[in-house]
């Protein structure tokens, strides 16, 4: 039986009281972070791919279904706001933005539409696909990754089964057994919360690597709003020793970057 199939570690969960199921949540929850440690040497192996070819001009792509989807988008969606990069991330999921919100019937099961999805994208052999699946045996993941292997794509699997038709149809297989999930089969606990520190990790140090980050700061983040901006003024700020915090303002306005506007006062 599949690993996130197997029934709950606990018992009678009906009849337990508020604190006890939200202590056994967070036991089970603490196993999450060792069993991603296992699996770091795959997913390095998996950034180092992404870097070389989106320094070519590839993109990533992550494709699932239901949750899945659901936190390849997420991830995918703030690469954008956080790095200043456009479409190299693009999260993809089976039932289209529709099924962001709302469950469409039969979705996953349709093997040969990941890789319709995907061809709308315009491939190229430089471009990267990332199949997320906690089952690792969704149709539409692995179809997709089956055909995007074939045409000369980077493929990556993350998932909760060793083992299973994802880790077998993806050159770099990323297996986090996280074990049974606390209410059995319910993959949006633990398994989701190993995808979504998996594709946290893949996402930012390959945006260090690929120079988005300057020391640890974000400094081709977009001002999107207030936050952003004092953050932005307080970074430049920092580094150029400016002590007005309204000039360190005005400049990061006037440049609407933080690495820009500290290179233009750093050349004067």
């Amino acid at each position: 039986m599949k690993t996130t199939e197997q029934s709950s570690n606990y018992e009678h969960l009906d009849r337990m009281d508020t604190l006890d199921i939200l202590a056994s949540i967070n036991a089970e929850d603490r196993k999450v972070p060792v069993a991603v440690a296992q699996a770091i040497p795959a997913i390095g192996k998996l950034v180092d791919g992404i870097v070389e070819r989106v320094r070519r001009g590839g993109r990533v792509f992550y494709a699932g279904a239901g949750t899945s989807g659901r936190l390849g988008i997420v991830d995918a969606s703030e690469i954008p706001p956080t790095y200043g990069v456009e479409n190299v991330f693009i999260g993809l999921m089976a039932g289209g933005d529709r099924a962001i919100r709302h469950a469409v019937e039969g979705a996953e099961d349709r093997e040969e539409q990941g890789w319709k999805d995907l061809l709308a994208h315009h491939l190229t052999p430089e471009d990267t696909l990332v199949g997320i699946s906690a089952s690792g045996s969704a149709p539409y993941v692995v179809g997709a990754i089956r055909k995007a292997r074939g045409a000369g794509l980077l493929t990556a699997a993350v998932t909760n089964n060793p083992d299973s038709p994802v880790t077998r149809e993806a050159e770099i297989p990323i297996v986090a057994e996280v074990g049974p999930e606390f209410v059995t089969g319910s993959t949006r606990m633990k398994s989701g919360t190993s995808a979504k520190l998996i594709l946290n990790m893949i996402s930012t140090a390959s945006m260090i690597r690929l120079g988005h980050v300057q020391g640890n700061k974000m400094v081709d983040m977009q001002l999107t709003n207030r936050k952003l901006v004092d953050r932005g003024t307080r970074m430049i700020m920092e580094e150029t020793g400016i002590t007005d915090y309204e000039q360190a303002r005005e400049l990061l306005l006037r440049y609407g970057q933080v690495r820009a506007a500290v290179d233009a006062y750093l050349k004067k």
